[in-house]
């Protein structure tokens, strides 16, 4: 029998040519896949094996008792990431923001919002319930009382600012915009004499004093930019060129994060090399601290990928997967430097072209969520507050339970978006229920593991809160525009209606019977 084989839908005689013929289409079409599909993920091909890389180059690098200079020259691509990212940041909040705002109406602006910061309190609160429930059930610091700074070879952190001026200064930063490329406001104290007693001991006085601290001050940068696009939409014709010059800034803004990311590779490889290099004794470590880190890292993966993916799916009944698997690249990023901050630039460009998400939305959301969202720091950081609870075998109560999550839920609204930026926050946690803060540099020991699935699930919060407020927002957009259609549709029934009664009008077909009667009466009339 003879074979037979098709050729662009039509059926031929087989034979060894048209086979061949057939071959050749079925590999070159898979060799054109092949090739689309690598010109599509070769940045995320070539970070994530960027991050191995760099694994395998710390460890043999680790092997030749590099000195500390030599560290340092080691370590300068991956720092010239960071400073490429950090230069980025602050064009980057401020255009996005600013065009943002200003492109969406002030119904539209507040009630996006409002849904955007509840997202990110139920989430954060949802997180540190994670946490706190996590410590208790795996009891990191239960038989660990021994351990001490000491034992590790690690120096003492302590902070001793009160509570109440750690939320102050959260207030404060949200009010200092002149000063925010080069320092934050910061609670210090200092001893002053108000006089004697009895017995002629001078008395001292603990008074709060402000001081300026190394760092950019993103939380007064967001608030600021937020109000400055209300204000040039408010203006009207007048404000419309600043916004446009803005929208240009930012699209141009958009081409140099384009352009970094090419070099995301690189600066990850050596990133994650160097520390590999600076580590010194891992083993102890981690058998002395496992139980915190493993404790940590296990909220992560459960809030991560089952609570925050199920409440994309609540919203948007979409797989919440497929919308991650286009972010690799930006949680590859956050994994190498641990910084909210710096995964911004790729994680904007990511949800735009990747997922697309709608630019207003992700341009507005986005750096709200890197400064304010903070789900996987809230994690770590009520662990840690528990952990060190039971370091000092001291039992924490139904109260001071409630004050861990509401304190690590709001303290995180502050904590900055850089690497290790969480550890202060625990001190405000543990100053809140009365704990010793000496503990602490047992947290900043193994902080550069855990700081790495905690931005990554910071960044993941952000993307799928800026997910789910662009399906609220297209649902909105639908639902206007059925409305409108149906306005349209009544407002020509009511014509046609208004039509036919005028033709068929009792009054109008008299007159005109009675001038088809009487053609005198027209003659006269005209």
């Amino acid at each position: 029998m003879e074979k037979k084989s098709e050729i662009n839908g039509h059926a031929m005689a087989g034979s060894a040519s048209t086979d061949r013929i057939v071959e050749k289409s079925a590999q070159k079409s898979f060799r054109e896949k092949l090739l689309e599909f690598l010109r599509k993920n070769l940045l995320v091909i070539m970070t994530v094996s960027g991050v191995l890389v760099g694994v395998g180059l710390g460890m043999m690098v680790r092997n030749m008792s590099l000195t500390k200079a030599q560290m340092t020259y080691f370590a300068f691509p991956g720092e010239m990431l960071l400073r490429m990212l950090k230069m980025i940041i602050l064009p980057l909040v401020v255009c996005s923001l600013i065009s943002g705002a200003a492109s969406l109406d002030t119904r539209s602006l507040g009630k996006l919002g409002g849904i955007a910061v509840a997202y990110f309190l139920v989430t954060t609160l949802i997180a540190s319930g994670i946490g706190v429930t996590l410590a208790f059930i795996i009891k990191p610091g239960v038989g660990a009382g021994a351990l001490n700074t000491n034992n590790l070879g690690l120096e003492s952190v302590s902070s001793n600012k009160e509570t109440t001026d750690s939320f102050l200064d959260l207030a404060r930063y949200s009010f200092i915009f002149l000063n925010i490329l080069f320092w934050d406001y910061a609670t210090d104290y200092k001893m002053v004499a108000v006089g004697n007693d009895t017995n002629g001991t001078i008395l001292y006085q603990k008074v709060p004093i402000g001081t300026d601290t190394d760092g950019m001050n993103i939380l007064g940068l967001v608030l600021f930019a937020m109000v400055f696009g209300v204000a040039l939409r408010k203006l009207g014709e007048e404000g419309e060129e600043l916004i446009r010059f803005f929208n240009a800034f930012n699209e141009a803004t958009m081409v140099l994060v384009s352009w970094i990311m090419w070099y995301v590779p690189i600066g990850i490889m050596f990133l994650v090399g160097s520390k590999i290099v600076e580590m010194e004794d891992v083993v102890l470590l981690v058998t002395s601290l496992g139980k915190y880190i493993f404790a940590s890292i296990l909220g992560h993966i459960i809030h991560g990928g089952i609570v925050l993916p199920l409440i994309y799916f609540g919203f948007t009944r979409k797989n919440p997967f497929s919308f991650l698997s286009g972010l690799i690249t930006p949680f590859t990023t956050a994994f190498a430097t641990c910084s909210s901050s710096a995964t911004l630039p790729s994680m904007i460009k990511c949800v735009e072209e990747n997922n697309g998400i709608d630019k207003r939305i992700s341009r507005f959301i986005l750096p709200i969520g890197a400064t304010v969202n903070m789900d996987g720091a809230a994690i770590f950081q009520c662990i840690a507050a528990v952990f060190i609870a039971q370091l000092n075998n001291a039992e924490l109560n139904a109260g001071q339970i409630f004050t861990i999550l509401v304190t690590a839920t709001a303290s995180s609204v502050g904590a900055a978006g850089i690497p290790a930026g969480g550890i202060i926050t625990i001190a405000i946690i543990l100053e809140a229920i009365g704990l010793p803060t000496n503990d602490l540099s047992l947290m900043l020991a193994v902080d550069w593991i855990v700081d790495r699935t905690t931005t990554v699930v910071n960044v993941e919060g952000d993307a799928l809160g800026a997910g789910i407020l662009h399906h609220i927002n297209q649902q909105e957009m639908k639902k206007r525009h059925h409305q409108e259609e149906e306005l349209a549709e009544v407002r020509v029934e009511a014509v046609a209606n208004a039509q036919a009664e005028e033709e068929t009008s009792p009054l109008v077909t008299h007159q005109t019977k009675a001038l088809e009667a009487t053609p005198e009466a027209i003659e006269s009339v005209l």
